[in-house]
């Protein structure tokens, strides 16, 4: 039987919170298990649009984001996933404090896989909601390759077996 194993998600996630975009957006994952993501990010004046309030493509990249990593660890190793289909309802304005983004899949077919996510402040308060349908793609955005482009050397493997 397959086990994730942690040390992979630990360095995986230090990888991911060093990535370019989520530098850019000064997001953070902060939790990562199987069906499962968790984002954070503080409001700077950055993600706002020209009206004062958060722009809607930072919703948009959050639950983006957040959906990804809630299948990434059902995924097989070399399996990366590209967005096909991105539907994102947001429900209420906010121009600053903490969000917090919640990933969750849905379900993990042969190819296709559907996840949803919320973004709540930290008090509970629902801003944006969305679902993704991703394709899985053998070779291709897979981990292997964000660990090449971020210069890193490896990340420890991604399961351990564990006898039933």
């Amino acid at each position: 039987m397959r086990t994730i194993n942690q040390e992979h998600i630990i360095k995986l996630i230090e990888l991911i919170n060093k990535g370019p975009f989520f530098k850019l957006l000064s997001m953070q994952v902060r939790e990562l298990s199987l069906g499962y993501c968790k984002l954070e990010v503080d409001l700077d004046t950055k993600h706002l649009n020209p009206f004062g309030g958060l722009h809607g493509g930072v919703y948009a990249s959050l639950i983006d984001t957040a959906t990804y990593w809630a299948i990434y660890c059902d995924l097989d190793e070399d399996v990366g996933l590209v967005t096909i289909d991105l539907k994102v309802d947001n429900l209420s304005p906010i121009k600053d404090g903490t969000l917090i983004v919640e990933g969750k899949a849905i379900k993990v077919g042969r190819t296709i896989c559907l996840s949803e996510a919320t973004v709540r402040t930290v008090e509970g308060k629902l801003l944006s909601h969305g679902t993704s349908k991703t394709m899985k793609t053998v070779g291709l955005q897979s981990i292997n390759q964000a660990v090449q482009n971020m210069g890193y050397d490896s990340l420890p493997p991604k399961f351990i077996e564990t006898k039933e």
